[in-house]
């Protein structure tokens, strides 16, 4: 546990940070007055997901690795989040969709229905608690993966080695 203590404090840190980028989404209309805008603007979600990976793996280098950290260890860091990010994604999902914005759903339906971009029975089945959560279960870890490619090439740090000759 103690191996992965970084990786669950940054996971926590996902976490609400998911939970107040929904928040802010709500408070911004995106899940009533203005859902057609919605799924432009939920996409720079991808903005703070980025940077809390790499906060993680730099955290991960300096006081795990003293400094140095390879790519694969950088890599390894980010999978281990990615797992942790992905078993919290239901919980984060089910407080946004009960507490955060309890009505998204049905707003979701009902613009999709009346854009003629869904038939009502296909958005009641799009838009649910348990295909956005069967979503994340997917999405999380896809994601999660490709971040950590990239993130941990651009955290890599390798302790320079002095020539004796």
């Amino acid at each position: 546990m103690k191996r992965i203590k970084i990786e669950i404090k940054w996971a926590i840190v996902f976490f609400l940070v998911t939970l107040v980028w929904m928040l802010g989404e709500r408070l911004f209309g995106l899940h009533d007055e203005h859902i057609d805008q919605h799924l432009v603007y939920t996409n720079f979600f991808a903005i703070p997901a980025i940077a809390v990976y790499v906060f993680a793996l730099l955290d991960k280098r300096k006081n795990h690795y003293q400094g140095y950290m390879t790519y694969i260890q950088g890599f390894r860091c980010g999978i281990i989040l990615t797992l942790l990010v992905t078993l919290l994604s239901p919980l984060a999902q089910i407080l946004t969709s009960l507490w955060i914005t309890p009505h998204y759903f049905e707003n979701a339906i009902q613009f999709a229905v009346s854009e003629n971009k869904m038939e009502e029975t296909e958005a009641r089945n799009y838009f649910s608690l348990s295909n956005y959560i069967i979503q994340g279960v997917i999405g999380a870890p896809l994601m999660g993966l490709f971040t950590s490619l990239i993130v941990a090439l651009f955290t890599r740090k390798e302790p320079k080695i002095l020539n004796s000759a």
